[in-house]
Parts: structure tokens; C-alpha cells; sequence
């Protein structure tokens, strides 16, 4: 049986996300000394607005010690802050604080000053068919939506 994982679609397709991803990471990193859990639970409450854990974990597939540890650290950065549901008091909201709202607006330019480099990379046709590729598997693969839409 031959099979080269190299060709493999799925080990393609994860191998170039995490390529893409450990650049940008090391950009926040080096700024903000920021882990990408870290960055991604600071995205989603910066795209969402107020959430709970278990949402930022659903929005970001990723696992709920992730997201705690992730939050924690937040908490520590003073860059997050909870707070009780008043209905149900094992339930905690968090939400950016205004610290953690102008690291976001600054992760937001940083984002989109990396997403016109990889576009560069790309050129214009590149960009345009990865763009109709993604949209294709998405279309064909995604479960019915768990995410929040962002908040206007």
C-alpha cells in the first residue's frame, strides 16, 4: 500500500495552519508575551463581547483547561474580569477590561497587518483560490454553527 503523508490533504492543510499560526504567534508573543490560548480567548471576547468559558471554548475549539488556564492568565494580565451569573451562581461571565480592550484593538492591527502579508505572499490569484478553497470545505464539512455572531 503506498501512502505519503506528505500529500495527505488533511496533514497539508493542518501543517500550513500551523505555520501561518506559529508566526503570528511569535509576533504576540514577543509584544505581549502572550500564549495562543491566551490570544485566542482575548479574540473571541474581543470579537463577542461578554462569554462564558465554556462558549470561548466552543468558539475557539478549544479544550476547557485551555481556556482556563488561558482566562487565568488574563485575569492575572488584568486584561479580563468576571463576574457572577446572578441566576446561576456556578456560571461565570468574562468580559475584557478596558486594559484588555486596548491590548485587543492593538492585536486587531497586528492581525490584520499579518493577514496583508500572508496576502502579499499569496498574490492575488493565490489568495483568491485559497480563499474558494476554504469556503468549499467549510461549506461541505462545517457542523450547523456554534458561534456567537460578533458583536457590532
Amino acid at each position: 500500500m503506498d501512502f505519503k503523508l506528505e500529500t495527505f490533504l488533511p496533514y497539508r492543510l493542518n501543517l500550513a495552519a500551523e505555520l501561518v499560526s506559529q508566526r503570528f504567534a511569535a509576533q504576540y508573543r514577543a509584544r505581549y508575551r502572550m500564549t495562543r490560548p491566551e490570544w485566542r480567548a482575548l479574540a473571541a471576547l474581543g470579537s463577542y463581547g461578554r462569554m462564558t468559558a465554556t462558549e470561548i471554548g466552543a468558539n475557539s475549539s478549544m479544550h476547557k483547561t485551555k481556556v482556563s488556564r488561558a482566562v487565568r492568565a488574563l485575569e492575572e494580565k488584568r486584561w479580563l474580569k468576571r463576574s457572577e451569573d446572578l441566576d446561576d451562581r456556578r456560571i461565570e461571565h468574562l468580559e475584557l477590561t478596558p486594559a484588555g480592550r486596548r491590548i485587543y484593538g492593538e492585536m486587531v492591527v497586528l492581525a490584520r497587518d499579518y493577514e496583508r502579508e500572508l496576502a502579499g505572499l499569496l498574490g492575488t490569484g493565490g489568495l483568491k483560490q485559497l480563499e474558494a478553497g476554504l469556503a468549499a470545505i467549510e461549506a461541505k464539512l462545517a457542523a450547523p454553527a456554534r458561534r456567537r455572531a460578533p458583536k457590532d
